[in-house]
């Protein structure tokens, strides 16, 4: 292969070869940043962030190919509109301008995301045959006088579903004058596109990030070696038990569900559980990680979720990124708990179907998202009743988060099925031909895939002063113990990893 052939591999988009985390291109394509800001970090902020914004564009151009004109273009809109609001001393325009950053932004969104939905179900009420166009593709064709890209066929961009949340984050919180606009362009598209949470999160709110675009960069080499053990611990959870467990059990039990009995079924409820769990949340440790080496620091995003008491409590260790979002800039404005318990119920079951609608154009995520609003209605009320049941016996820990936990997964049939009808019958067949005798059969059969789910089960459930203690371990080790540490588990990871890695799961919202 010469040099051009090279160059064009790595400078061309080509949708099989995007940079992702669990990939050998990203880690080159880190390192060389990594080695270039070295030299940039200690010059002014702004040349620290138009290095970054640079990368992080081209990150994303090669994970979107063209679409990464569409975030410079929501960028652009945002940073003037911003700055327009912050400006204007007229109640009037200044809501006019946050109208319009919102529908710009949601209408964008919803296009890329919904529009097959939506023709498919107006199709179907009316009886005609409306077919989606891409406009986005035609626009980019005319532009340059050539038919590149397909006008018939609609992707949805990866990451657009996160970016959008954040910029919105941002404009109303001007809007709310929680935050002043920044002053440069690149400061904000650094904001925006920063590589590691672009694309799966966590959904990072401008009071909690650009502050630190201002400071001077301050990693401690403690510091430095817990973002390792991050990563290491990233990408454990989704090679090593993500994929794994989901190409050898849980595709084959969701897609097939009539060729296995109901005991198979349910324990492939709970393989989707941890396998969701360690996917997502082994992307946002890596993303933390990777950040905390560039010196800035990410919120949590994930606590623990299956030790939860109550679907309140869940959704305050799952994602929580989101569900803090969805309750400052629509549970809270919608009136939250303030307008009686019927109004607040009702708030709680928009947000929640909202929030399903969110991860994707299908009723799926509508009865997902409903569940779990009917369940935090539910909870509110058991709770309510609780505390007028003062020095009354109460339900056991452990029964509440059995109880809880079971629920989420019943849930997460509904989220992983390919539709309604399927998770339906799924849960369905987990009663109606459960087949006990043949769980010693299916146990003895699947001994491997169970056991690493059982002790992905036991880490999490864990006490979070254990799991301190082990990374604590790993960061006092002398130096020469780390790295054989790092590329024992390097090692050991591309000797589980899959001959075709698995995209991480929330890439597709």
């Amino acid at each position: 292969m010469d040099i051009y052939s090279i160059l064009e591999e790595v400078f061309t988009y080509n949708e099989g070869s995007a940079i992702i985390f669990t990939r050998l291109s990203f880690w080159v394509f880190f390192t060389v940043l990594l080695v270039g800001y070295l030299f940039i970090y200690k010059k002014t902020h702004l040349a620290k962030s138009l290095y970054l914004f640079a990368f992080s564009i081209f990150f994303y151009y090669k994970s979107s190919g063209v679409y990464f004109l569409l975030l410079l273009f929501s960028t652009t809109l945002d940073f003037h509109l911003a700055q327009a609001i912050y400006r204007s001393h007229r109640a009037l325009a200044r809501r006019l301008l946050v109208a319009l950053s919102v529908t710009v932004n949601l209408g964008l969104l919803a296009y890329f995301k919904y529009a097959y939905f939506f023709t498919s179900v107006i199709n179907d009420f009316f009886g005609i045959k409306c077919r989606v166009v891409n406009i986005f593709s035609a626009a980019v064709n005319m532009a340059t006088g050539a038919e590149r890209f397909d006008v018939d066929s609609l992707i949805l961009p990866i990451g657009i579903s996160f970016y959008t949340f954040q910029i919105l984050s941002y404009t109303i919180d001007v809007y709310r004058r929680k935050v002043k606009p920044v002053d440069s362009i690149v400061d904000f598209g650094f904001y925006v596109s920063f590589f590691p949470s672009l694309v799966a999160g966590p959904i990072v709110r401008a009071s909690e990030f650009i502050p630190q675009i201002y400071r001077k960069y301050s990693v401690t080499r403690r510091e430095m070696w817990h973002a390792v053990f991050l990563i290491l611990n990233g990408l454990v959870k989704k090679i090593a038990i993500s994929d794994y467990i989901s190409l050898n059990f849980v595709d084959r039990v969701f897609d097939n569900p009539e060729l296995y009995t109901g005991f198979e079924l349910l324990m492939g409820s709970y393989g989707y559980a941890i396998q969701i769990y360690c996917d997502f949340s082994g992307y946002t440790d890596i993303a933390i990680g990777v950040a905390l080496l560039l010196g800035f620091r990410l919120p949590l995003n994930f606590n623990a979720p299956y030790c939860a008491t109550g679907v309140r409590d869940f959704w305050r260790r799952w994602h929580i990124s989101l569900s803090s979002w969805l309750r400052d800039y629509l549970y809270i404005p919608l009136g939250g708990s303030r307008k009686g318990k019927l109004r607040t119920h009702l708030n709680l079951m928009l947000t929640m179907l909202l929030g399903g609608l969110w991860h994707g154009a299908s009723y799926k995520f509508i009865a997902w998202g409903g569940l779990h609003g009917l369940a935090l209605a539910a909870d509110r009320l058991w709770e309510r009743r609780r505390a007028a049941r003062q020095g009354k016996a109460k339900l056991p820990r452990f029964l509440l988060v059995l109880l809880t936990f079971h629920f989420v997964c019943l849930t997460w049939i509904f989220f992983r099925a390919a539709d309604v009808s399927l998770a339906l019958d799924f849960i369905r067949r987990i009663g109606a031909e459960f087949y006990a005798s043949a769980i010693p059969e299916v146990v003895s059969g699947y001994s491997v895939i169970f056991g690493l789910i059982l002790a992905a089960y036991v880490m999490h459930f864990l006490p979070q002063k254990f799991k301190i203690r082990y990374r604590e371990a790993f960061v006092s080790l002398p130096i020469a113990a780390k790295i054989l540490a790092v590329l024992l588990v390097v090692f050991c990871l591309y000797q589980a990893s899959s001959s075709e890695l698995q995209p991480f799961i929330y890439f597709q919202f």
